[in-house]
């Protein structure tokens, strides 16, 4: 058997070849092409393991080497080896991939079956619609508040944005365009999503969670990928970013900031859905929660806070099949 260690760039990746007593057979330099790629695939014996660190331009190389070989995705941040070495070039790293992978040593990340990827791109593809849509509307706000211009209609509604296409401002009227486009875009995707997703049994138990409506559940599932590979509710907090860092030395522990290695996706989604779910339910245990946390430490540390607890919420619901219960 042969340990193929694989750094992945850009345009060019390095590749490091191993036997079995950890005998460096090749290195080199190929160009990121589909070309190249599998001609370097089909240099190596069929079924050989390999190892390439996920980054933005893992998933087509990925999907061509599992063809043939053995492919693990690799977790770059807790490949130590590699974060700590003293002297790090592309060789080097490629060398250490090898090694790592030989050893047993390779953090592994789950990869998602080809089905769950497309459709995950699909549901980020129309949450990024939003979160541009949300943009151009933010910045019409700013520029009523700016001059001093109150609109009697809520906002967005349709008495709202009559009253704003009557402002004669070259910047306004763009927002409503961009706005408009961003709307057709947005009713494009969301039926697209629902061709694929259909009745998807998982998001309509997710829906009994106020506060997370059917896009929302279906972006969170998505991003989560199958349950049953966290062992507990805390691993899935981990996993999202939410999870708070730890330092513990001489008796005495301390938590910092947010990890943040997670999905940006799954804690952006899990930070909108909880204050629907604390407006819709303010005498719940996530809202009292967050209140409590708020008096102490702010509405920042407390909305993250309150969205890990209430993905732990998420993960019951989805663990157990059953409908939430407040």
């Amino acid at each position: 058997m042969l340990f193929v260690g694989l750094d992945l760039h850009k345009k060019y990746s390095e590749f490091a070849v191993m036997d079995v007593g950890g005998n460096l057979l090749r290195q080199g330099r190929l160009e990121n092409t589909i070309e190249k790629m599998k001609e370097f695939s089909e240099s190596v014996p069929e079924r050989s393991s390999m190892v390439i660190e996920s980054s933005s331009t893992w998933y087509w190389a990925h999907r061509l080497l599992s063809e043939r070989h053995n492919v693990t995705l690799s977790n770059p941040m807790k490949n130590k080896a590699i974060a700590s070495a003293k002297v790090k070039t592309d060789k080097i790293d490629s060398i250490t991939l090898a090694s790592l992978l030989r050893g047993g040593w390779a953090a592994e990340c789950y990869v998602p079956s080809k089905e769950t990827m497309e459709f995950r791109e699909l549901v980020r593809f129309r949450a990024n619609l939003v979160r541009q849509r949300t943009g151009m509307k933010n910045r019409i706000h700013a520029y009523l508040l700016m001059n001093n211009i109150s609109i009697a209609a809520g906002p967005f509604t349709k008495g709202f944005v009559d009253e704003v296409r009557k402002l004669n401002d070259v910047r306004v009227q763009s927002y409503l365009r961009l706005i408009d486009g961003l709307n057709r875009e947005i009713l494009e995707a969301s039926r697209s999503i629902k061709e694929k997703a259909g009745s998807d049994a998982d998001a309509n138990l997710l829906m009994t969670i106020p506060g997370i409506s059917y896009f929302s559940a279906l972006l969170i599932i998505s991003e989560i990928g199958e349950i049953e590979r966290f062992e507990d509710s805390s691993s899935l907090v981990g996993y999202s970013g939410l999870a708070p860092s730890t330092h513990s030395s001489g008796g005495k522990t301390y938590h910092g900031p947010i990890m943040k290695t997670g999905s940006r996706y799954l804690r952006w989604i899990m930070g909108q859905c909880t204050r629907v779910h604390m407006r819709t339910e303010p005498d719940g245990t996530v809202a009292t929660f967050y209140a409590r946390i708020k008096r102490k430490k702010g509405d920042q540390k407390a909305i993250v806070a309150a969205s890990a607890k209430l993905l732990r919420i998420v993960f019951w619901v989805l663990k157990e099949k059953r409908a939430y219960h407040s």
